[in-house]
């Protein structure tokens, strides 16, 4: 197991440790909480780096790095909704989305396929980090902030999809 991979074991240990200070009665709970959302995100973007620049990419990286993206930011917004931050049509939405994409996952890595994170994807990702900051400090302007995230991510979603199709109807002309 090399470097990025263990960041990545690390953001995966992270989400427990979320949910618990979350629901502490602390005080400063849901801004440690938010704190250690973000180190998940800086550990993501460390992660990248080093596997690329080091060319440390690995199979088990490529299916657990967005995975445990995805089982970060549907903790969260589970918490969130418990908490009664978000409506519950948000929570279902991305959970449906975050599911089948990790179940896309999967199916396509035993297919030894892997359609990569585009600009699409990452500005979603971008867009809750910066929605859920704006939460510690005005709740009414990351509530809109999250409805402007999760319709980013719904578009990420389709896009996903038409690329995925477009490769299999370029495959199909190659043959």
């Amino acid at each position: 197991m090399n470097i990025p991979n263990v960041i990545t074991l690390i953001r995966l240990f992270l989400i427990p440790l979320f949910v618990l200070i979350f629901f502490s009665n602390k005080s400063g709970s849901f801004q440690s909480a938010i704190m250690i959302f973000f180190i998940a995100g800086l550990t993501d973007v460390v992660d990248g780096y080093l596997a690329r620049k080091y060319n440390l990419i690995t199979k088990w990286g490529t299916v657990m790095d967005p995975l445990a993206d995805k089982l970060m930011l549907i903790t969260v917004l589970t918490c969130f909704l418990i908490k009664g931050y978000i409506p519950l049509w948000i929570f279902f939405i991305m959970l449906i989305k975050e599911a089948t994409m990790i179940i896309g996952g999967i199916v396509l890595y035993k297919r030894n396929t892997v359609i990569p994170a585009d600009v699409f994807g990452k500005t979603a990702t971008l867009l809750f980090y910066f929605a859920i900051l704006c939460l510690l400090f005005n709740r009414s302007i990351g509530i809109v902030l999250i409805y402007i995230a999760v319709t980013s991510a719904v578009a990420a979603y389709i896009n996903y999809f038409l690329v995925y199709y477009k490769g299999k109807s370029n495959e199909k002309n190659v043959t």
